[in-house]
This record gives C-alpha cells, structure tokens and sequence, in this order.
C-alpha cells in the first residue's frame, strides 16, 4: 500500500515537472518581430529592400495589366477605317485605345503615304518606347535580387564577428554567450536570401510578361504592314 502512494505521488510529481517544463518552453517562444530584431542593423536596409520590390511589383502588375489588354476588333476595325481613305479617324480610333499596341499602330497609320521602310521604323521607334516604358524601374528589382544575399552576408560576418567578441569577454564557449551572434548571422543570411529571391522571381516574371505583350505588338505590325500592301478593292 505504501509502494502504490509512493508511486502515485511520484507520478504525480513527474505531471507538476512536465506542466512546468511545457510552461516555461511556451514562455520562451520567440515572435517574428522579436526574432527579427535579433539580426541586427542589417535588417533595416533589407527592410527597404522588401518594401521597394512588393511597390514596384504591385505598380509594374497594374502597369502591365492595362497594358495588355487585348481589342481582337482593333485591327478589323482599323483596316475599315483605313480602306475608306479616312485616316484621322483611324489615328483617333488607335489613340481612344490607349494600349502600347495601339500607339506603334498610330505611328503607322499616321505615316500612310509614305514608304514601307519609313513605316516601319517609325513603328518600330514607337514599339521601342512603349516597352521602355513598361520596362521602368524593373532594373531596380535586378539590383536589389543581387545585393540583398550580399547585404545577408555582411549580417553573418557582423553575427561571427560578435560571436568572437562576445567569447572574448566571457572567457567561454557557452550557448548563451555565443546566441546573440548565431541569431544576427542566421537571421541576416536567410532574410537577405528571401528578399533576393523574392526581387529575383519578380523581375523575370513581369518580363516574361512584357515579352508577351512585345510579341504581340511585332504581329500587329507584320499585320498592319500587309494590310497596307493588299491591293486595293
């Protein structure tokens, strides 16, 4: 009988440990902001560095958006325009549009008369703009998928550098003396490969993007070009 109160209050003990145990490790669970504290003044240039790219993500998507959208009537409607001699409607048809598409194909049917070679350089000068323009600040994302692994890096030196410091002047080699410097450089080097890639992906997919809509834009041209030498009805 004695053996069995013994072994219930040893038990019973084990339980008030474990809760105890389970409690102190729920106490010592680290935030995102905390942990991202922890890497240092590093964090503040990869900081900004993930702001620019998701602004120039979200501004370049609406950008490339609008500029995408397709009118399957456009070129229909401008062969009428234009077979019926009434070129400034035409012009203005092209511009109520407002797409790159349509402004290269203004180009073209404002220079009706002249010859083939100058209508299209003169496409082609305004196709180029038009992509120049849905290209901005893209360069942007290149450069910061680029430095921002080389700024997680300089965090991990900065996190070695206080490990060494810190065992300097603990005279050990202890977990707790060496944790602030493990954090900083794990912390740095994973968020400065984060942002990278995220700049990185960014960058390719919107010009991925901007091909498709500069592929169109060179079928549209071979299409008006052909209309412009069809023989006349």
């Amino acid at each position: 009988m004695l053996n069995f109160i013994l072994q219930i209050g040893g038990a019973d003990s084990l339980t008030a440990a474990g809760m105890d145990t389970a409690a102190e490790i729920t106490e010592t669970k680290i935030s995102l902001i905390s942990m991202i504290t922890k890497g240092g003044p590093i964090m503040l240039p990869l900081a900004l560095m993930l702001i620019v790219s998701v602004y120039i993500l979200i501004e370049r998507l609406l950008v490339i958006n609008k500029a995408g959208k397709k009118n399957p009537n456009l070129m229909l409607s401008l062969k009428e325009t234009v077979q019926s001699g009434n070129i400034s409607n035409a012009v203005a048809l092209c511009k109520n549009i407002n797409t790159p598409e349509a402004t290269m194909l203004a180009q073209g049917v404002s220079r009706i008369g002249q010859s083939t070679q100058e209508i299209r350089s003169a496409m082609d000068m305004s196709g180029s703009n038009e992509i120049s323009k849905l290209e901005k600040n893209l360069n942007v994302l290149n450069i910061i998928g680029r430095i921002a692994p080389m700024f997680g890096f300089i965090g991990t030196i900065f996190g070695v550098i206080t490990i060494f410091y810190d065992i300097s002047l603990a005279k050990t080699v202890e977990i707790e003396v060496i944790s602030k410097g493990l954090y900083q450089k794990m912390i740095t080097s994973a968020s400065g490969l984060v942002v990278g890639v995220l700049a990185f992906v960014c960058y390719h997919w919107l010009n991925a993007r901007i091909d498709k809509i500069a592929h169109r834009m060179e079928d549209a041209q071979i299409s008006f070009l052909d209309m412009l030498n069809e023989p006349s009805k």
